[in-house]
Formats: structure tokens, sequence, C-alpha cells
């Protein structure tokens, strides 16, 4: 039986989103030669984040491995990017139409809606060349391997997808639980997926390694989905999700079950897996 942990997720989830953070104003400096504000609006949106939960996802992926993190930083960061973009695309009018994020204007409100549409374009497609400043000695295979998992993860495969069929679904207003499933795996889980995938792959996961962290990606995207209804549906219970197609209990218990079988799959890896095995766990109590 494993020992109880004594890991300090708190700490290690600081340290990291402090390292990502350092990062990112290398990778999207301001530029005083931009062509007019829209790399001001781009960083508008990335800073200050917030938890930078999928680039720690590929960083400790990356770890786990026994590989040094700093070798996944430029594809972690490019995972955030992607997210910062699906924010900005997200807040628009002619989507949720969300005047606030992270207790601040959002970008359209800032820049207007024509900016911040192109803000969105601009971070979508700076991820790839930030990816592409992964290690010199990763192989071209590798490379392209990275940039497959990008394109899958936050493209039509994967959250753009999931997000034009949860439009769908909220136009008609009727849902069940497996379109909910599909949805959130694509729109959600994808990206979350695809960071915990990209860190491996820098660190040469074996497919057998490959394949086990897959599954875990899948099983806490889908935590990280039903963690966030619940929350939701404390505020707001109408709205599609999770508790109100399976009830509170039951969601709570898909959630319990998810973080086991997240966890089943790490059994094979060392003690590089711990910020993994905590961050399953501590998707199940989160608050925020």
């Amino acid at each position: 039986m494993r020992q109880a942990s004594t890991f300090n997720l708190k700490q290690y989830l600081q340290d990291r989103a402090q390292e990502v953070d350092q990062a990112l104003e290398v990778y999207l400096a301001p530029d005083v030669n931009s062509l007019g504000p829209i790399v001001e609006a781009m960083r508008y949106s990335v800073f200050p984040g917030g938890k930078r939960f999928r680039p720690v996802l590929a960083l400790a992926a990356c770890e786990a491995l026994g590989c040094e993190r700093s070798r996944a930083m430029a594809v972690a960061c490019a995972f955030e990017l992607i997210h910062c973009f699906s924010l900005v695309h997200d807040d628009l009018p002619c989507m949720d139409n969300d005047d606030e994020r992270r207790g601040r204007p959002t970008n359209h409100k800032v820049y207007g809606e024509d900016v911040a549409l192109l803000a969105g374009d601009g971070l979508s497609l700076w991820a790839f060349e930030v990816a592409m400043l992964s290690p010199d000695d990763l192989s071209a295979s590798t490379l392209r391997a990275l940039v497959r998992e990008l394109v899958a993860a936050s493209g039509h495969p994967g959250m753009v997808g999931g997000q034009v069929i949860d439009l769908a679904a909220q136009k008609t207003g009727q849902i069940d639980g497996p379109q909910l499933k599909k949805i959130h795996a694509a729109k959600t889980g994808a990206l979350i997926r695809g960071a915990v995938r990209c860190g491996a792959i820098v660190a040469g996961a074996s497919p057998e390694q490959l394949r086990q962290l897959t599954i875990y990606g899948e099983k806490i995207g889908l935590v990280f989905q039903i963690t966030d209804d619940i929350l939701d549906h404390l505020e707001d219970p109408e709205a599609v999700s999770y508790p109100a197609l399976y009830g509170l209990d039951e969601s709570r218990k898909m959630a319990t079950e998810a973080v086991q079988e997240a966890l089943t799959n790490l059994e094979s890896f060392g003690p590089g897996a711990e910020p993994l095995r905590a961050l399953a766990t501590y998707l199940l109590t989160r608050t925020t």
C-alpha cells in the first residue's frame, strides 16, 4: 500500500505557475513595433493568469518520467496560449457575452470586439511558434508529434469542435448524458489530455507510458469538468451540467471513480509522478 503523501501541492502549483509566467513573459514579450495594439491585447488576456493548470500538467508529466521539466516548458506555454485564446473568444458577444473575467473587464470591453477577435486568433497561431521553441535536440518526428497534439486538442477534433456542439445543445435546450460527456471531452478535456501527452512525449515516454498518461489525462479532464459543474450548479441549478443530469451524489461518485482510475494508471510510475497524483486528488475537493 502506498504511504500517505506529504507532498506540498499548494507550493508546487505556486512555484510552477511562477515559472510558467516567467517563460510566457519571454515567449510573449511586449512589442513596441507591434502593428497596432494587437500584442498588448494578446498580453492582456495572458497576464495576470490563473493557476496555469494546463501547462503545469505538461511539466508534471515530463517530471513523472524523470525528465527535467524545463524541456517541456515551451509546449506547456503553447497550451496556455491556446487556453487564453479560447477565453477571449468565449467572452465575445457572439458566444457567452461576458463583461468580466478574473475580476476585470473582458478583452473585447477594453479593445473592442474586432481587436479581441484578432487577439484570440493571434494567440492561437503564436502557440505553434512557441511550441517550436522546444529544445533543439528533439527530433523532427517529436516536434511533428507535438504539433499534431496541439491541433488535435485545440482544433475541430477537440476544443473548437466541442464548443460547436455545446452551442448547438444550448440552442435546443435538450441534452442527455452521453452528449454531455462528448461535449466536455472535446471542449474541456482535450486540452488537459493533450497537455499531459505533450509533457510525456517531450520526455520520451514509451508507448505504454504514453497510454497510461493518456488515460490519466482523460480522467482528470472529466473530474475537472464535473467539479466545475458542481460549483456552478450551486449558483445556477438550471444550467445544463453533470449535477443537473445525474444529481449531485452521482456526479461526485463519477468524479471519485475517475480519480481512482487516474491514480491506477500512475501505479507503475515512481516518486516523480507525485505531483500528478496530488493534482488528481486535489481536483475532487477544489473550491475555485
